[in-house]
């Protein structure tokens, strides 16, 4: 895979480190079991697979290119570079401005940009209708547009089942930026419609099946389906894709209820011609990192902490899962660990800060397990780690930890 130009700031010898022996040890990837790190009052299980993924990691090396060559140029972003505060603060302290908010409202007006001026596409990729007024514009898109492959290739499956008379479902959070621009790219060939989870399917089941009404559908969904969406007629052949960063199983678990639902409806000989095949469009780096945190949760451990943005759809989801299994922080940084006696974190859910007292436990060694967002920087977990040590003057250094875990593998 290609090795990206990330700036140091983002890079963690010790993360480094404890990837290169898993990598050694098991260059397929096949094993998702976590990596225990023991520091003697404190141990930490990690995640197989975090942080950066190939999206993001292009998406750096591009931003901070189009800095180095432009310095005498305005240089804007459409919105959040991807969803960390550390990454989105150091590229506007590089003086790059973010035209809009991750909710898609304007910050900078249009008026503003001129043709010369550089404005770099997100990772999450933007719509048809905002490339094409910066065409009009005259300012040249192609050269900066960070667009993550994985979210191109959904696009491209959209586009394929649309000129086969397809609607296109899809799984995902409908202000989401990525979401966004997949229901804009979807609409050119097709109809197209936005679900959040099982609960939504289910009830889009109910439609297709003629058990509720086409004025329940527009109640329901409204504001998540395209213009001119006629339930009667625009159900009849659908196809399923997804935000990247949804849940890779919630995703699947979508399809098959629709496949199902389509059989039981159109019955077994006919229903393919409903539905389309359509499981190629899950992100590698959502279902590696949340196989990883799967293979973790076999472990056993005090609790867990996620570390990445609090607007983060992949952390988000990593969170969820840790929850079911253990108590849980999400913390986008090591400055929301105030003490060993207190840590600030979201619940996410409800979208409210917390603060726990006593989270560490200072009369038996703890155990910790902890992964980070595919958008949340090596050096920013690293950062996590070296704050809890600190609480323990009787640890084993990171160079011994790191020894015994070499001898391990």
């Amino acid at each position: 895979m290609k090795r990206f130009d990330i700036p140091t700031i983002y890079k963690s010898d010790f993360i480094k480190k404890i990837k290169e022996i898993r990598q050694t040890s098991d260059p397929r990837k096949k094993d998702v079991s976590p990596t225990v790190i023991n520091f003697g009052p404190v141990s930490f299980v990690i995640a197989r697979h975090f942080g950066f993924c190939y999206g993001v990691e292009n998406a750096i090396e591009r931003s901070y290119r189009a800095i180095r060559e432009n310095p005498d140029k305005k240089i804007y972003l459409l919105s959040q570079m991807i969803h960390n505060p550390d990454v989105n603060d150091d590229l506007q302290s590089h003086g790059i401005s973010f035209i809009m908010n991750t909710s898609g409202d304007q910050l900078i007006p249009w008026d503003t940009i001129q043709p010369e001026d550089i404005v770099i596409i997100p990772a999450f990729g933007t719509t048809v209708e905002i490339k094409q007024l910066l065409t009009e514009k005259g300012v040249e898109i192609s050269s900066y547009d960070t667009t993550c492959p994985f979210v191109t290739r959904v696009w491209k499956r959209s586009e394929q089942l649309g000129k086969k008379d397809y609607t296109i479902i899809i799984h995902g959070k409908h202000n989401h930026e990525e979401t966004r621009a997949t229901y804009s790219q979807s609409i050119q060939n097709s109809h197209a419609l936005v679900i959040r989870n099982m609960e939504e399917a289910q009830f889009l089941a109910s439609v297709l099946k003629k058990e509720r009404s086409k004025a329940e559908f527009y109640t329901y969904f409204d504001g998540k389906y395209s213009e001119g969406f006629n339930p009667d007629l625009h159900l009849d052949r659908i196809g399923v894709v997804n935000q990247t960063t949804m849940l890779a199983s919630e995703t699947t678990a979508i399809s098959e209820y629709l496949k199902d639902s389509c059989k039981a409806y159109y019955g077994v000989e006919a229903y393919k011609d409903h539905i389309a095949e359509t499981r190629d469009t899950l992100c590698y780096a959502t279902n590696e990192n949340q196989d990883a945190t799967f293979g973790m949760l076999k472990e056993e451990a005090d609790f867990a902490i996620v570390v990445g943005g609090y607007n983060s759809s992949n952390t988000s989801h990593l969170v969820e899962l840790c929850e079911e299994r253990l108590k849980t922080y999400f913390i986008c940084n090591a400055s929301e660990i105030k003490s060993k006696n207190e840590i600030h974190h979201f619940d996410y859910p409800n979208k409210e800060h917390l603060i726990t007292k006593d989270f560490l436990s200072s009369d038996k060694p703890v155990k910790i397990m902890i992964s980070s967002g595919a958008s949340c920087p090596d050096t920013v977990v690293d950062a996590v780690i070296e704050k809890i040590l600190d609480f323990y003057s009787d640890k084993k250094s990171m160079s011994d930890a790191l020894k015994d875990l070499t001898e391990s593998y």
